[in-house]
């Protein structure tokens, strides 16, 4: 099943909600950062939630960013995903494993840990981003980003995210998201009814492994509620980084620090945090970047 993003809304536009299925997308990223089981399932459930946040967003060129950082051992992790399908990150400490937690499940709380801080920025593309803050409530990711809903945003959400990996890499990943919004809000028999079919699931990825399509997760939550169904979305792991971008980053090092580089180690070397792509500067490119800095002055 491709990896997709499928809207759609309920009850005369009163229940928002929207699935993603980031399977393939959350392999890449495995492979890229050559991450751990419990890491993979960290990533994994992020990469999803930001793609789930960003899509209520208008403009095209519109973009969430989520930083999670906890005491655990793997430290933390960043996610930036855009309305446009594309999303990327990864974690601190990429090697981290623990044993599977008290449900045999794997540890992620455990592995981010429980003293720390969601943070959320929301860039919406006038260049005045919005931020916001909220506490780690478990580490879990999706009851941390759930209290981000409620706490900052003030909407009731319902949140579903899962990561199955296996020796074999990851097999199912995606997410649900489920929102009253205010217009339904006030309906206290079609709350409780939604709150009962929710409370059914459970789990995300259970449901992909049985072959379950996103259109049929909604069709069996909200089918008798007016569904209407919005076409799928591409999503894709992808980052925008390159030779040009790594040699701008590069040239503010200034012509000292350059040179530096030129005489002990022959050339320049950086890798990009979020894909893990390798770029390599030789001599000529930092003779380059010192003449065009010259030039500049």
């Amino acid at each position: 099943m491709a990896d997709q993003l499928i809207r759609a809304t309920a009850a005369d536009g009163g229940i928002r909600a929207v699935g993603v299925i980031t399977t393939r997308l959350s392999e890449e990223a495995r492979q890229r950062h050559k991450l751990s089981y419990v890491a993979t399932a960290a990533l994994g459930r992020s990469m999803s939630a930001g793609l789930l946040l960003a899509s209520s967003m208008k403009r095209s060129e519109s973009r969430v960013n989520i930083r999670i950082r906890g005491n655990g051992p793997m430290g933390g992790l960043m996610v930036d995903a855009g309305t446009d399908g594309t999303v990327r990150g990864y974690v601190d400490h990429p090697d981290v494993e623990l044993p599977p937690n008290a449900k045999g499940k794997l540890d992620v709380g455990g592995a981010i840990g429980t003293d720390g801080y969601v943070y959320v920025v929301r860039d919406v593309g006038y260049g005045y981003p919005y931020s916001s803050t909220v506490e780690l409530v478990s580490g879990e990711i999706g009851d941390d980003i759930t209290n981000y809903l409620v706490t900052s945003e003030q909407t009731p959400s319902a949140l579903f995210l899962g990561v199955f990996v296996d020796p074999n890499g990851v097999q199912a990943a995606g997410g649900l998201l489920v929102q009253i919004l205010p217009k339904a809000a006030s309906d206290p028999a079609l709350v409780e009814l939604l709150e009962s079919r929710l409370s059914t699931l459970q789990g995300f990825t259970p449901l992909l492994q049985a072959g379950k399509t996103l259109p049929t997760i909604f069709e069996e939550l909200l089918g008798d509620l007016g569904l209407e169904i919005f076409p799928s979305q591409i999503v894709r792991f992808h980052c925008g980084c390159s030779v040009d971008r790594v040699l701008g980053a590069l040239k503010l090092l200034g012509e000292a620090e350059l040179r530096d580089m030129i005489e002990t180690d022959k050339g320049a070397e950086a890798t990009c945090h979020f894909c893990g792509e390798v770029y390599k500067a030789n001599i000529d490119q930092l003779e380059q970047l010192i003449d065009e800095l010259k030039e500049a002055q």
